[in-house]
């Protein structure tokens, strides 16, 4: 193998080690877009979660489904609404761990 080649290879090996350690996404591979909105009706709620953070995702999201298939909404997680959502949850985990 040629000097030259051997720098090409070297360079590229050198440029894929780099490359690797970048994250792909600059927000990470969240679920929302955005803040999302303060509310929602909750007459509408068929289903609410929250995704907490992670490697890929560093912040929190609360994810509401609505009824009669109208899609899905992102709340702020810093409304009022969403910290209601995220206590009855954590609530609800709580008491099903320790099967109350």
């Amino acid at each position: 193998m040629s000097g030259k080649a051997m720098a090409v290879a070297l360079v590229t090996i050198l440029w894929a080690v780099t490359v690797q350690g970048f994250p792909m996404f600059k927000g990470g591979r969240c679920l929302c877009q955005g803040p999302g909105v303060n509310a929602v009706k909750v007459t509408e709620i068929e289903k609410a979660s929250v995704m907490y953070r992670t490697n890929s995702c560093d912040r929190v999201e609360v994810i509401i489904t609505l009824k009669a298939q109208k899609g899905q909404r992102c709340l702020n997680p810093r409304s009022k609404q969403a910290q209601l959502i995220i206590k009855k949850i954590e609530r609800k985990k709580f008491l099903k761990h320790y099967n109350i």
